[in-house]
């Protein structure tokens, strides 16, 4: 008799060395991790079995993140807090598991629930802009329309990216350095990249914004547990109940 999985999500973060490993290489490591940490993880059936996981939206290569998840399938489990405790004895510095939920079992999978990011961006040292852009970011987000050219392998289409901000503001860190935050829509249909806002905020004081000036940190992850037409945006962990 085949035996029942249980769904969990697991949350962690992202930083220092580990922000230039990329996508793959991060499903990997967790994979192995899961090994060593001896979770009681399903795999899938047939002639070459796989670990039961899903990754939620792929984080671009150089970001930190203070919000990216993943969701296993499990055959037995303990509680969620020896889960994490067992997970990050094994971690490299630069990776950290925050919290794991669990989801009921008609729960979409962490890559299809992904609507929203919250991200925090700041300029380099001596990569800041010429022009007052703390003070003009409320007038750039103000605009009817922020058209940008995206390129694509065959083309470039023009694209509107003002609906996809769903919020911008300036606040300042803990060593009153000021930061930009960016809500933008981070959905399979319509993922805004903070990068491609930036340049267009440069680009529309005059100036181009030069290569390797972000220092971008993903803050979390979001899903829609409203409907479309009244959207209700969470963290992807609080679809999940603690255990």
């Amino acid at each position: 008799m085949e035996r029942e999985t249980v769904k969990l999500r697991i949350k962690f973060a992202k930083s220092g060395a580990m922000r230039f490993v990329g996508h793959l290489d991060v499903m990997r490591y967790f994979q192995k991790a899961i090994r060593r940490a001896e979770i009681d993880i399903a795999y899938s059936e047939g002639f070459s079995p796989h670990q039961l996981m899903s990754f939620a939206a792929p984080l671009g290569v150089g970001l930190e993140s203070n919000g990216e998840y993943f969701d296993i399938a499990v055959q037995s489990h303990t509680t969620a807090e020896d889960m994490k405790e067992r997970l990050n004895r094994v971690m490299v510095p630069g990776m950290e598991v925050l919290n794991i939920t669990m989801l009921g079992a008609h729960a979409k999978n962490a890559m299809a629930s992904v609507a929203a990011a919250d991200y925090s961006v700041r300029f380099r040292q001596g990569y800041e802009p010429g022009f007052d852009w703390v003070g003009r970011s409320m007038e750039f987000y103000g605009k009817p329309s922020i058209m940008v050219t995206k390129k694509t392998k065959k083309s470039e289409q023009q694209l509107d990216l003002k609906p996809g901000i769903y919020s911008m503001s300036v606040k300042t860190d803990e060593n009153g350095v000021p930061v930009l935050r960016l809500f933008v829509d981070a959905s399979s249909s319509g993922n805004i990249k903070p990068s491609l806002v930036m340049e267009a905020f440069c680009r529309e004081y005059g100036e181009e914004l030069p290569e390797f000036a972000l220092l971008i940190t993903r803050e979390d992850t979001y899903a829609n547990a409203g409907t479309a037409e009244n959207p209700r945006l969470v963290p992807l962990d609080a679809v999940g109940e603690p255990f």
